[in-house]
């Protein structure tokens, strides 16, 4: 696990709210605090669907909804003059994406064996941060899967000309 801060708050942002940067990620949960609290429960409800859209392959291999999914709402949520009191996403790599990081990096587990990679991005007290986490099936002493989690999420951070420090 690796914690964060993001140096430019505004750029990330954009990034976060306005680009397609962080859209491959799921969405595992969301609050904002703003006049009210505002929570996202980030699980698909598949009762909602009807018969063809469960029969498309991009909603039945997964549980979570995409962040592209519930973007525009968290914008609508966060923007304005008065900036948000605090914020909280917690994002879920998708199970194609940890087969994908495990094969590249030569990991000896399989995909089954991950119940989750994890970035949770928070905004308090004009500090935007983000740590990152991992969940395994089994008990494990073996580090890998989170030093090749952490070093992927620094990639993609700098690939995303998005500055951070390590705390």
């Amino acid at each position: 696990m690796i914690a964060l801060e993001i140096q430019d708050i505004k750029t990330f942002m954009h990034k976060l709210l306005s680009g397609d940067v962080f859209d491959s990620f799921l969405l595992s949960e969301a609050s904002i605090q703003t006049f009210c609290t505002f929570s996202i429960d980030g699980h698909l409800n598949k009762e909602f669907f009807n018969s063809d859209e469960l029969a498309q392959p991009e909603l039945t291999e997964r549980s979570m909804c995409c962040w592209r999914e519930v973007r525009n709402i968290c914008f609508e949520l966060i923007k304005g003059k008065k900036t948000p009191l605090s914020f909280k996403f917690i994002f879920l790599l998708s199970p194609e994406n940890v087969a994908r990081l495990i094969q590249q990096t030569g990991l000896s587990i399989s995909p089954d064996e991950v119940n989750g990679l994890f970035l949770n991005i928070r905004f308090e007290r004009g500090t935007l941060s983000c740590t990152t986490g991992t969940s395994q099936r089994n008990f494990t002493l073996d580090k890998s899967l989170d030093q090749a989690w952490d070093s992927m999420v620094l990639r993609f951070l700098k690939k995303n000309e998005i500055v951070s420090t390590q705390l």
